[in-house]
């Protein structure tokens, strides 16, 4: 019996493979930096028309913030150039001091706990009502390409976003699984794309001892 995470991936390949070979839907991908975009869009660009959404505004500070979607947009630009497909970038406002007041009740939360899975589903539902409002035939995230996110989780929560949005298709993935996560890093390497060391919010740079010395202002917005 296949593991629930890799049943996320055969179900994304059983959908594209249900995709009529003379029609390439919109998919709105929610995306977290250039690395962790890497190996999604080369699997994913075949097959739809992907634009992707820098809905970001946990990452602290805002330097942080800006340089992880300069990077995104660096790896854009050599990805339309290497592997052929342009892909739009849409980037809504940053909302950095609203968003970590969400985040901050759950603080003192474990890395992977609650406070990350209320991260997520900001993010996701963010991304899913962007896709519902602009005609978008799917939503997903890059998210599941990482070894310290939970797949499960983040497939629950598309899928729930989805349940309630009709018309609007969430894509299941774990995209790490096949490799995946090897031609990232491997893809990473060769543009040479900064990557970063924290997941994005304060509270993690404070589980990791690099927020020392970091003003509320840089990261508010």
């Amino acid at each position: 019996m296949p593991s629930s995470k890799l049943i996320y991936r055969n179900h994304c390949i059983e959908t594209i493979l249900n995709i009529k070979k003379d029609e390439k839907p919109s998919l709105l991908l929610h995306a977290c930096c250039g690395p962790c975009s890497c190996y999604p869009l080369t699997f994913l660009c075949p097959h739809f028309k992907v634009t992707i959404f820098y809905s970001n505004s946990n990452i602290a500070p805002l330097s942080e913030y800006e340089r992880r979607l300069d990077e995104l947009k660096k790896f854009l630009l050599v990805f339309k150039r290497d592997y052929g497909y342009d892909v739009s970038l849409i980037v809504p406002s940053f909302e950095g001091e609203t968003f970590i007041k969400e985040l901050s009740p759950f603080s003192q939360e474990p890395e992977g706990g609650k406070r990350c899975a209320l991260c997520y589903e900001l993010r996701l539902k963010a991304t899913a009502d962007y896709a519902l409002s602009h005609n978008f035939a799917y939503f997903a995230t890059v998210m599941t390409v990482s070894r310290q996110k939970d797949a499960v989780l983040l497939n629950s929560i598309g899928d729930s976003l989805a349940s309630t949005r009709p018309g609007l298709i969430y894509l299941p993935s774990d995209f790490k699984k096949e490799r995946g996560i090897d031609v990232s890093q491997q893809m990473r390497i060769h543009y040479g794309l900064y990557s970063q060391s924290y997941c994005g919010c304060p509270f993690s740079l404070l589980n990791k001892g690099q927020y020392r010395g970091t003003k509320d202002k840089d990261w508010q917005g």
